[in-house]
């Protein structure tokens, strides 16, 4: 099985000794989201997990105890830089400090374990097509050989969004086909490989590949292991990504970005954040004498059919 540290939260950025805490323990526990009495346990064990994968804003908090992980297991590591300042993601580091942590990154796991994304993408008076493209370019320019791909989306307009990003203009598929294009331009230029994410739309004539930025095929090469062929579900509607076991929690990321969906009201982030224990199983709060905690399914994707033609 995959675990996934950051689908709901920035763990590396905010709970990074918690999170080796519970790679030394070696278990997890991680609560339902939709039951919040139902607690899952994981083991954080090399025979258990196939894979552990990351996702961050900012990984130079867990960067001088990484090896902790990584010496251990197979990794991979999803790092967000976009093209936004403080005025939309204020608790996130400017973008090129962000990238020089990102090539500090590239030193300890190589660039073959590292994907770049660049999302969402979003439209304001501020941040026009034109502005994102020069920002766009700078970054890419920047990586360009210190990562393989960049992968990106367009924002997903929901109801809470409207609501605290007022500012936001709406995206129309004009604006979408002229900065895939644009995009696409750049990653031919610097020698990127550049996907979309979680989209139906296709951008393949601008040089940009389908979506799937976390496939098994993308895992087993960076760590060089085989998995098995199987049915890639997805995360979210029209994603193609392994399915993947978060132990994260929602509400609980105090980087305040407006564009956040994970969490439904940044203040409730705050006060969960204070209920933070990096000694508890639970990324926040305690368990509760009503919990059920249930064993996770951790079944194997690794392909271990030569292992088993060799005894034989």
């Amino acid at each position: 099985m995959i675990i996934n540290t950051g689908g709901r939260t920035d763990t590396v950025q905010y709970f990074s000794p918690w999170l080796l805490n519970r790679f030394k323990e070696g278990y997890v526990l991680s609560r339902n989201p939709m039951f919040p009495e139902k607690v899952t346990r994981y083991e954080l064990t090399p025979s258990k997990v196939d894979c552990v994968v990351f996702c961050s804003k900012n990984y130079e908090p867990i960067l001088p105890r990484l090896h902790e992980i990584t010496d251990r297991f197979n990794t991979y590591f999803f790092y967000t830089i976009t093209a936004y300042g403080k005025d939309i993601e204020p608790g996130v580091p400017s973008i090129d400090q962000s990238i020089d942590t990102l090539l500090k990154l590239e030193k300890l796991v190589g660039a073959k374990k590292i994907t770049w994304r660049y999302d969402p993408v979003l439209l304001t008076k501020k941040y026009t097509i034109q502005q994102h493209l020069i920002t766009f370019g700078h970054m890419a320019a920047r990586l360009s050989g210190h990562v393989r791909e960049c992968v990106f989306s367009f924002v997903e307009l929901y109801k809470k969004l409207q609501f605290n990003f007022p500012e936001m203009l709406i995206l129309t598929d004009e604006d979408m086909e002229e900065l895939a294009r644009g995009m696409g331009q750049i990653a031919r230029k610097n020698r990127l490989v550049l996907k979309s994410c979680a989209t139906k739309r296709d951008y393949s004539a601008y040089g940009i590949l389908p979506p799937g930025c976390m496939t098994l095929d993308i895992l087993g090469d960076a760590n060089d292991v085989k998995f098995k062929n199987l049915r890639h579900n997805g995360m979210r509607r029209f994603c193609h990504c392994i399915t993947s076991h978060d132990i994260g929690a929602y509400n609980t990321c105090i980087n305040g970005c407006k564009y956040c969906y994970a969490n439904s009201d940044h203040e409730q982030a705050k006060e969960n954040y204070k209920k933070h224990n990096p000694l508890s199983p639970l990324l926040f709060g305690e368990l509760n004498k009503n919990d059920i905690i249930q064993i996770g399914n951790q079944k194997s994707f690794i392909d271990d059919s030569n292992l088993q033609a060799t005894l034989f």
